[in-house]
């Protein structure tokens, strides 16, 4: 049997209280569960930006996760800072290393929520800090039925790789965000988007595997989910 690809997953990361006293990581089940379904074997990344080299001497793909917090403003070069932004300094500053890392040696990556956000930075993008301050009329992108269920359908462009993987124009998706892709990050296509205008899938063209989506497929609410965790893993050997 060959070597399974290694999937480096990032971590998210909260202060002390629940879980316990301390600081402590935490991820859900389903990321390594859909990791192991589609072949790979799933790793956790920790965040120490300097030791993101050393991870990507290790491991063959990465996926980064979302959670509930946002890029800062000021690494996509905002002024102003929305009263509804969270930080976590510390994971950013480790997944731009490792995304940016991941990226100069071609390594397949999937941005998952604020892993799309976050790559959509890493390669030179921008965000929309508050989707209800900046888009007209817009869908619940915070959906209140749960995660386990679609929020809205997304519109897969066509010829894009995303549409090649979906193999159908419309995914039904789960949403929880309350950003979004402002500017698409040079060299990157919009490969999905929502019916009230809302990036929700972008692309990095030329390169093995660099996809962002802003649903969660590990919640694997349509075929398309799977057949996105297949393609990456596929791409990680």
């Amino acid at each position: 049997m060959p070597p399974l690809p290694i999937i480096g997953i990032t971590l998210d990361s909260e202060e002390p209280g629940g879980y316990s006293k301390m600081p402590w990581y935490a991820l859900r089940k389903n990321y390594c569960e859909s990791v192991v379904r589609a072949g790979g074997l799933p790793v956790m990344l920790p965040h120490e930006p300097e030791l993101a080299e050393a991870y990507l001497a290790t491991i063959d793909g990465l996926i980064v996760t979302g959670g509930a917090f946002d890029v800062d403003p000021a690494l996509f070069g905002d002024a102003t800072r929305h009263a509804s932004v969270v930080l976590k300094a510390r994971r950013t500053e480790f997944e731009l290393a490792i995304v940016r890392g991941a990226l100069a040696r071609d390594m397949p990556i999937l941005g998952i929520c604020g892993g799309q956000q976050l790559m959509n930075v890493a390669l030179g993008g921008t965000l929309i800090q508050h989707i209800p301050d900046e888009i007209a009329t817009p869908l619940a992108h915070e959906q209140p039925n749960p995660r386990t269920e679609p929020g809205h359908d997304v519109e897969v462009v066509p010829e894009t790789r995303l549409a090649e993987i979906a193999g159908r124009p419309l995914i039904p998706v789960n949403s929880a965000h309350h950003q979004a892709v402002k500017a698409v990050a040079p060299g990157c296509i919009i490969d999905a988007v929502a019916p009230d205008g809302v990036i929700e899938g972008i692309e990095a063209v030329g390169k093995r595997f660099c996809i962002g989506v802003q649903w969660h497929p590990e919640y694997d609410i349509s075929p398309a989910d799977a057949a996105l965790f297949r393609a990456f893993v596929e791409a990680c050997t």
